[in-house]
């Protein structure tokens, strides 16, 4: 779509190029979102590509994903030595119903920046524990935890000006072994719920619950645990939402059936393949219940 308010599209080339952002001044990346929809409060553009971030670089202590990465390039990118985890980079970029020319440009950081419940960078960033590198407005660094980045349907923590620079993900999150669960109302739907597990070297699980709630659920365990400790857990998360995408009580019921899953799963001894029903991916071809008296949340 044209954005006729537009005027100017500034090139940045350093940091310093980023003071035109502000009231009226956007940043624009990708812009496969940007681009999709009616922007009449915008005057400017910001250029980010111009800042040439490497996309991806590996390190001894994790990765730096650049937030201009495209997710062709994170989906493509090769695993390296004792990366169990490597898979869930390609798992939750299919988790966005995309043409190859949307991967192509659509950006990692612009992803997490819509801040929509069914965004699967923040899905993906937030289950991996990584922190968002923000470049705030005032020329000072802020590292935020990715699953406090976005805090609630359309909203996060950036202010005017600000810009997500990148996102580390630790080592010792690459080196965890994972599982990977997807839910949709029909085959090519938007996520109703993500649902991801970690089990650690140390023998702590992370799951990670997006998708189904406003913002990503963070539940860990100091090992692996049972069934009603899982069950509970989820069932005392707040944040569960409504839209035609699913009602706030189906993606609650969901979610703990998808977690219990993972938990098994990752019980398993390594290398044993998981029971043929658990697919990673699968949808539901009848309608959800209603939400009841729940509305947009529990």
């Amino acid at each position: 779509m044209d954005l006729n308010t537009v005027t100017a599209i500034t090139p940045a080339r350093s940091r310093s190029d980023l003071a035109a952002l502000g009231e009226g001044v956007a940043p624009l990346a990708g812009g496969s979102w940007l681009f999709s929809e009616r922007q009449d409060h915008l005057t400017g553009l910001v250029d980010l590509m111009g800042l040439r971030w490497e996309s991806l670089v590996p390190g001894v202590d994790g990765l730096e994903v650049a937030a201009t990465c495209t997710l062709a390039e994170l989906a493509a990118m090769p695993s390296r030595p004792g990366w169990a985890a490597h898979p869930l980079f390609y798992q939750c970029c299919t988790a966005l119903l995309g043409s190859f020319k949307v991967w192509n440009v659509a950006t990692v950081g612009g992803n997490v920046c819509a801040s929509l419940p069914a965004g699967p960078m923040t899905s993906l960033f937030s289950s991996l524990d990584a922190d968002a590198l923000v470049w705030r407005a005032d020329g000072s660094d802020e590292r935020v935890p990715v699953a406090h980045v976005v805090t609630g349907n359309g909203m996060n923590v950036l202010g005017p000006g600000d810009v997500l620079r990148s996102f580390h993900v630790p080592t010792g999150s690459l080196e965890a072994r994972s599982a990977y669960r997807k839910i949709a109302l029909s085959p090519l739907g938007r996520s109703g719920a993500v649902i991801v597990g970690l089990l650690r070297t140390d023998g702590s699980v992370l799951l990670t619950v997006s998708g189904a709630t406003v913002r990503p659920e963070q539940l860990r365990f100091d090992s692996l645990p049972g069934a009603e400790e899982v069950a509970a857990r989820v069932d005392a998360i707040d944040s569960w939402f409504t839209d035609p995408h699913g009602a706030a009580d189906w993606r609650r019921s969901v979610s703990t059936a998808l977690a219990l899953e993972i938990v098994n799963e990752l019980g398993l001894p390594p290398g044993e393949a998981p029971p043929s029903a658990y697919t990673t991916e699968r949808y539901v071809p009848t309608a959800p219940a209603t939400a009841g008296s729940e509305g947009e949340a529990r």
